[in-house]
C-alpha cells in the first residue's frame, strides 16, 4: 500500500512517525503525511487496469493494510467539457469535475473512505466528525460498510436532507446550537474523552489526503495534461492545499513534466475571512464570528486551514474571489440549465465566482479551466425552492404588468 515515510509539520518543519496525531508536538503546527517518492513505481499503463475509485491511487494514499480499505465506490467522478456555459462566458476550454455524484452525492466520500480506513488500521473502536452536512453522511455511510459506530456534530441550522441522510446510515446526530466552529470544539472534546477517532479532529492529516484524489482524476481524465487554472470552494481550505498537493505528487514520481496549476479559491459573501485575506494582502485569516449565507456547507468561519489556503492561492499565481447569495442561487440555476448539472449553493459559489473572474480579466479565453462541483442540488432542494418560488412570483408579476 501507500508509501508512508513520516509525518511532517508545516511550521517547524518537525518529523514524526506516522501514527494516529495530528498537531506537532514541538510546536503544535498541522502535520502532513509525506511519502517515500523515490520507490513509488506508478505508470500509467497500469493505472489503466485498475478499478475507477479512488483507490486506484493507493500507493499515494497513507493506509498501509488493504483488509482495511472501506471503499463504497467513491471517486473517479465524471470530468465534463462544457459545452454550453463555456460560450457564454467566452471560455474554449471549460471542465466541470463533479462530485455531486459520489456515493454519498458530495466530494467528502473520498477523505472519509481514507480516514474511517485509517481508524480501522489504528484499531479504533468508533469514528466521528464535526460537519456542516456533507461530511456527516460520507462518514456515516463508510461507518456503516465499516461496522463502526459514527457520532457527528452539526449545527442545528444544517439542512434537512442531510440530517436525514446521515442518519439513515446509522450515526448518532448531535445538533449544537450555533456555528461549525461551535459545533468542532464540542467534537473535539468528546474525541478527546472517548478515544474516538473524528476524522477531520484527531486523524486529520490522514483525512485530507483523500482530497488530493480530485487533481489526480483531473490530471489523467485530460490525458495527462495538467490544467491552467482550477477554481476551488473553501471552507476549511482544507480542499484547496489537498488539490494543490496532489498536483505536485504527480510531478514528484514522472506521471507529469508540471504540477504548476493556478488555483483560485472562493467563498460565499457571507462568510468569506479566507477571500478577504487575500484581497486584503494580509497573511492572517480574521475570523467571521456569525457566518450568514445560503452556502451552508462552506460556513466555516474560522477556517484551520485558512492561512495555509492564502498562502497556496498566492504561491500559484492564483486569486480569491466571492459571491453573494443571489449569485450563487443564479449560478446554480444557469449550471443546471446549460450543462444539466444540479449542484448545491457551494457549486453555485464556484461558478458564480468563475464568471466574476471572466469578467474582469481574470481568465483568458483560451485558459483550460477546471471548475470542482462538490456536492449535489438534491441535497439543499429548500434553498432553491425558495429561490424559484421568488423568481416565479416576480415572472408572474410581469406577465400580470404586459397583461
Amino acid at each position: 500500500m501507500g508509501q508512508v515515510k513520516f509525518l511532517k509539520c508545516r511550521e517547524c518543519g518537525g518529523e514524526y512517525p506516522p501514527t494516529a496525531i495530528h498537531v506537532c508536538p514541538e510546536c503544535f503546527g498541522p502535520l502532513d503525511v509525506t511519502y517515500d517518492y523515490a520507490t513509488i513505481k506508478l505508470d500509467r499503463e497500469t493505472l489503466q487496469s485498475r478499478s475507477k475509485s479512488l483507490w486506484r491511487y493507493w500507493e499515494l494514499l497513507p493506509v498501509q493494510d488493504w483488509s482495511k480499505v472501506v471503499d463504497i465506490g467513491g471517486g473517479f467522478t465524471i470530468l465534463q467539457k462544457s459545452v454550453r456555459l463555456g460560450k457564454i462566458l467566452g471560455l474554449k476550454n471549460l471542465y466541470f469535475k463533479n462530485d455531486s455524484v459520489n456515493p454519498t452525492f458530495s466530494f467528502k466520500d473520498r477523505p472519509a473512505s481514507v480516514a474511517v480506513s485509517k481508524a480501522l488500521e489504528f484499531g479504533f473502536k468508533a469514528v466521528g466528525c464535526a460537519s456542516t452536512g456533507n461530511l456527516a453522511a460520507a462518514v456515516a455511510a463508510h461507518a456503516a460498510r465499516a461496522d463502526l459506530p459514527c457520532y457527528v456534530f452539526i449545527p442545528s441550522t444544517v439542512e434537512p436532507n442531510k440530517v436525514i441522510q446521515a442518519e439513515a446510515y446509522g450515526a448518532k446526530i448531535v445538533k449544537v446550537d450555533g456555528t461549525y466552529d461551535n459545533a468542532n470544539r464540542l467534537a473535539t472534546q468528546a474525541a478527546e474523552k472517548n478515544n474516538w477517532a473524528f476524522v477531520n479532529i484527531n486523524i486529520r492529516p490522514y483525512y485530507v489526503e483523500g482530497s488530493k484524489t480530485l487533481a489526480f482524476e483531473v490530471v489523467e481524465q485530460l490525458d495527462w495534461e495538467v490544467p491552467d487554472h482550477a477554481i476551488v470552494p473553501l471552507g476549511s481550505g482544507a480542499l484547496i492545499n489537498a488539490i494543490r498537493k496532489g498536483f505536485g505528487e504527480l510531478e514528484k514520481i514522472g506521471l507529469t513534466s508540471n504540477g504548476n496549476v493556478k488555483l483560485t479559491g472562493v467563498q460565499a459573501e457571507g462568510c468569506a475571512p479566507i477571500v478577504h485575506a487575500f484581497k486584503s494582502h494580509s497573511d492572517r485569516v480574521v475570523p467571521v464570528e456569525h457566518p450568514k449565507t445560503v452556502a451552508e456547507s462552506l460556513a466555516i468561519g474560522e477556517p484551520g486551514d485558512g492561512e495555509y489556503a492564502v498562502r497556496t492561492i498566492r504561491q500559484s499565481g492564483g486569486f480569491a474571489e466571492s459571491a453573494t447569495d443571489a449569485e450563487i442561487l443564479e449560478a446554480i440555476r444557469l449550471l443546471a440549465e446549460t450543462e444539466g448539472i444540479f449542484t448545491e449553493p457551494a457549486g453555485g459559489v464556484t461558478v458564480a465566482a468563475l464568471k466574476k473572474l471572466v469578467e474582469n480579466g481574470f481568465i483568458s479565453p483560451d485558459e483550460k479551466v477546471v471548475c470542482y462541483i462538490t456536492g449535489n442540488g438534491l441535497k439543499t432542494v429548500q434553498t432553491f425552492t425558495a429561490y424559484k418560488r421568488s423568481t416565479s412570483e416576480k415572472l408572474e408579476l410581469k406577465a400580470a404588468e404586459v397583461a
